[in-house]
């Protein structure tokens, strides 16, 4: 997951905790803790887990201005932290990393969003394909950033070899979109694979994955995006300025409108990609 960090550094630290508190941090309950708070190294990225009842104590022996050790490390929340860098896996560090760490980690974003936030990348994440966990996600577009164009956008995913984020936020504030196992390009059949899954924000979270009744994944024309079609209309279709679009019910996802209302103005529009 990203990062890597000194083992020796950490084997320093943990040896400064047992020196000063033993009865805090100690060799019977270092596999035991939870992953919710790290301590970090001051400028660098490496970290230590915590459980989060000795945050307190270990607090105060970083606050003693008496150890130059203790001077060299803050403690973050996991949450405060997983925006900028990783926690690297227990494989790599050689550190038990505990069973519940993962439930708190977010996608790494390489550009702040515009459209979403926490609760968005979480509900997001856990719907992604195995094999795009891990990955930091890369904006490709943004209509704030590159303008409202359906060619920039295939442009822009021209030379993507990686899965694709559509995310939509419309003039009524609802956000939704799809996750599409290939980039968008223009052409002249459908392509993806039933990875891909559109979802929807109106108001819970909700995620509409292939039905197997047809193949209609993408499809790309020079004036139109569409994704996903059969049974009289599209799951979510866009205009070639990415101002208009419609989402209706499709065969290829079993789906209800991806919005509150079937047709549908775009207010702002963005495409993530998850990759080194």
């Amino acid at each position: 997951m990203g990062v890597a960090y000194s083992v020796g550094e950490v084997d320093h630290l943990y040896t400064f905790f047992v020196q000063w508190s033993p009865d805090i941090y100690n060799k019977d309950n270092k596999k035991q803790c939870k992953a919710r708070y790290l301590i970090r190294k001051n400028r660098q990225n490496r970290y230590l887990v915590v459980e989060k009842d000795k945050v307190a104590a270990i607090n105060k022996l970083l606050s003693n201005p008496d150890n130059a050790t203790a001077k060299n490390w803050e403690i973050i929340k996991v949450k405060d932290s997983q925006r900028r860098q990783s926690v690297c896996s227990s494989e790599d560090s050689g550190v038990e990393e505990p069973e519940d760490q993962g439930e708190d980690l977010l996608p790494v974003l390489s550009d702040h969003s515009q459209l979403l936030n926490d609760h968005h990348l979480e509900n997001l994440a856990t719907h992604m394909p195995a094999r795009t966990q891990g990955y930091p996600w890369q904006l490709v577009y943004s209509t704030a950033v590159h303008g409202t164009s359906l060619k920039t956008l295939y442009r822009n995913t021209a030379c993507l070899d990686n899965p694709v984020l559509l995310v939509i936020k419309d003039m009524h504030n609802k956000v939704f979109g799809a996750f599409c196992s290939d980039p968008f390009r223009v052409s002249t059949h459908c392509y993806g694979t039933g990875e891909t899954f559109l979802y929807s924000f109106s108001p819970d979270f909700k995620a509409y994955r292939w039905s197997g009744e047809n193949s209609y994944f993408a499809r790309g024309h020079i004036d139109s995006l569409q994704i996903g079609g059969g049974g009289g209309g599209f799951g979510l279709w866009l205009d070639a300025d990415l101002y208009r679009g419609c989402s209706y019910s499709c065969n290829t996802f079993n789906n209800q409108p991806l919005s509150t209302h079937q047709d549908f103005i775009v207010q702002d529009l963005e495409v993530w990609t998850m990759q080194n």
